[in-house]
């Protein structure tokens, strides 16, 4: 027997249980949720809406849209959107879907005035929401517009990003690969320079819309 041998043998030999620690739980604990996600977005120069229902959700968001008075919109391809035909309710207004519409979907998103998505997650504790990137969901589709307007229900906010991830920790694949991004956005783009003067819109859209609806 080597050195080496007799060393792992050794080690071998000092083998025992090990108690696993349990499941990792949140810190952060709201009665509200929707509540708590509104004011921290309305806190970061976001701007919130709750509904009670999906086409309450859809009314609120063709009184934004008219209130713009947006003509080109371009829309990822994702549930709950894809469930309310929304070029059919609005077909004054120019759309493009992302992985649907032909064209192409950066000249389109340049010169649109919505970009409109879903999210995978709301997070209360910063009034952040998890978008997701893939076939059909376009980050440039959030990202050029000077407005992005996101409707979700609320069965996905969460307390924090720590209770998204530990949620997820476990639980079977989704269908298909996992997203080719997840981005969290905190409100409008935001920038400041040596003195710390805040600057809004210069990266990103000037404005941040985000339509919850359901029961809290």
């Amino acid at each position: 027997m080597t050195a080496r041998d007799d060393i792992l043998h050794r080690l071998c030999q000092q083998k025992r249980e090990i108690e696993q620690p349990g499941a990792w739980s949140s810190r952060q604990r709201f009665v509200d949720l929707a509540g708590q996600f509104m004011a921290a977005l309305t806190a970061v120069h976001g701007e919130p809406h709750l509904t009670p229902t999906l086409e309450d959700a859809a009314s609120k968001l063709g009184q934004i849209l008219t209130d713009l008075n947006a003509a080109r919109v371009v829309i990822n391809d994702e549930a709950p959107l894809a469930d309310l035909h929304l070029p059919e309710r609005w077909p004054h207004i120019a759309w493009h879907t992302v992985g649907q519409s032909e064209g192409d979907l950066r000249d389109f998103c340049i010169h649109a005035d919505v970009g409109l998505s879903s999210s995978a997650a709301a997070i209360a504790a910063t009034g952040s929401v998890l978008i997701h990137s893939g076939p059909g969901q376009s980050r440039v589709a959030t990202l050029f517009p000077p407005v992005h307007i996101v409707l979700l229900p609320t069965s996905r906010l969460t307390a924090d990003l720590f209770t998204f991830t530990a949620s997820r920790n476990g639980s079977p694949p989704t269908a298909g690969r996992p997203p080719a991004a997840m981005t969290l956005i905190s409100g409008p783009s935001k920038t400041a320079d040596i003195e710390q003067t805040m600057a809004i819109g210069v990266h990103g859209p000037k404005r941040f819309i985000v339509i919850l609806y359901g029961a809290t």
